[in-house]
């Protein structure tokens, strides 16, 4: 998965294709020193200011008319302090290249998403968590963050350095400035077991309570129009190592679930009538496996396939309930969804406008195949889990505004006081952020 980038017109779109923007011009600084002397041209020039990692996000959150940052080469990992166990990396440095050289410095993340492809500060910004009992979102894992205010200046904060702004900028959207480097609490490299196999939809519900409590990381896919999900069981091993193997890595991971999987989502939008047989042969076009790996590699896949993604985090006791709504909907609405639904779950935080703010969470990801018409399903789907209690991913696509997080986040207006003191003039704004945060 890479960044869809300017073109020869100078327009920047995201990886989905969705969003569109044309920055009156971009920046691509290699120090903290020069994003800095960036962002106070840009103010003089009466210009706003967003920064852009691979564009993966679903929403217009990173979309700008005015000055483009583009942190690739502020990459790299700074500092390794074994003494405190942590590292402290680079904004532009993608979640792969992080993970692998923690691997050969025999540290890791506690936890991961499962892609990694996004940068540091892109993954962060916006809320990108795995699946957890204990542990889930990247931002739970900061210990520190440094970042470019409005005025040109350098901030750091951690819990005991501006903890104010600590509890706002591990997830700040973007809004209160550009962050430049994160410090992350790791640990020693570690084993993980996986245990992924097929199991049916009323089975995962009627257990899930038990299912969540049994394993350190669980979550499943449910495939519309079939009474069929895959879960997947992750929890620490003692080992000893044993990773998939090339040939059927290769067969299930790209071949199955992105080659042969390309091919049913073209069939699936060229004949809609098709999409139910469809889905019901995918949903048993994997097979049950288990292996052991370091975490990253047993965390992340690769995700080929463009798609673009609705994601609702509810309490976690409504997870059930949610689902099972959501599946009525689709059985009588006459859609043809040709993608699974994804369900993982994470712990309360303290993260101000985490997802998981304050409430044992669930979220419930929904997705269509690049192309496809998805605005009925989602409109519906967004109706039943804002029903819920719901809080829409930062990065994915939703409709809601700053009216309503309001009253889903109980100290979102601790976040609008803290960015009308380090950003009065919004040189961090763009019409997203108009939206959820209200001017």
């Amino acid at each position: 998965m890479s960044s869809t980038a300017n073109g020869e017109n100078g327009t920047w779109r995201n990886w989905a294709g969705t969003v569109a923007a044309r920055p009156a011009r971009e920046v691509s600084p290699a120090s903290v020193e020069e994003l800095a002397a960036a962002v106070r041209r840009a103010a003089e020039d009466g210009l706003t200011v967003k920064a852009v990692g691979t564009g993966h996000s679903f929403t217009s959150i990173a979309a700008t008319d005015g000055v483009l940052i583009r942190p690739q080469l502020l990459t790299g990992i700074r500092a390794i302090d074994r003494k405190s166990m942590t590292v402290t990396v680079e904004a532009g440095t993608p979640l792969k290249r992080l993970n692998m050289a923690l691997a050969r410095e025999g540290l890791s993340l506690t936890n991961m998403g499962d892609i990694m492809e996004q940068t540091v500060s892109g993954a962060i910004s916006t809320g990108t968590h795995g699946t957890g009992r204990e542990s889930a979102s990247l931002a739970a894992q900061i210990e520190g963050v440094e970042l470019v205010t409005a005025d040109g200046s350098v901030l750091t904060c951690s819990r005991t350095e501006h903890p104010d702004v600590f509890a706002a900028a591990r997830i700040g959207l973007g809004a209160l400035g550009i962050v430049t480097a994160v410090t992350f609490r790791v640990e020693p490299l570690f084993l993980l077991s996986a245990r992924e196999e097929p199991m049916p939809l009323a089975r995962v519900l009627a257990e899930f309570d038990q299912l969540w409590a049994e394993n350190e990381h669980f979550e499943f896919y449910w495939f519309p129009h079939t009474g069929s999900a895959n879960t997947k069981r992750n929890n620490r091993s003692a080992g000893p190592e044993q990773p998939v193997g090339q040939l059927s890595g290769w067969f299930e991971d790209e071949f199955l679930s992105n080659g042969v999987f390309q091919v049913a989502q073209w069939v699936g939008r060229a004949a809609p009538a098709a999409v139910p047989a469809i889905a019901q042969v995918s949903s048993r076009a994997l097979s049950a496996r288990t292996y052991t790996d370091i975490p990253y590699k047993v965390f992340t896949s690769p995700r080929r396939v463009r798609f673009v993604e609705m994601e609702y985090a509810v309490p976690r006791e409504a997870l059930v309930e949610s689902l099972r709504e959501i599946r009525a909907m689709v059985d009588r609405s006459g859609l043809r969804l040709s993608f699974p639904v994804e369900v993982r779950t994470a712990p309360a935080d303290d993260i101000t406008l985490s997802t998981a703010s304050g409430r044992d969470s669930a979220y419930i990801a929904l997705h269509m195949f690049k192309g496809t018409p998805y605005h009925a399903y989602f409109t519906a789907a967004e109706r039943i889990l804002t029903a819920h209690e719901g809080r829409p991913h930062w990065g994915k696509v939703h409709t809601r505004d700053a009216e309503y997080f309001a009253e889903a986040y109980p100290r979102f207006g601790e976040f609008t006081a803290l960015r009308e003191r380090l950003d009065p003039e919004r040189r961090f704004r763009n019409d997203y952020l108009r939206r959820v945060l209200g001017s």
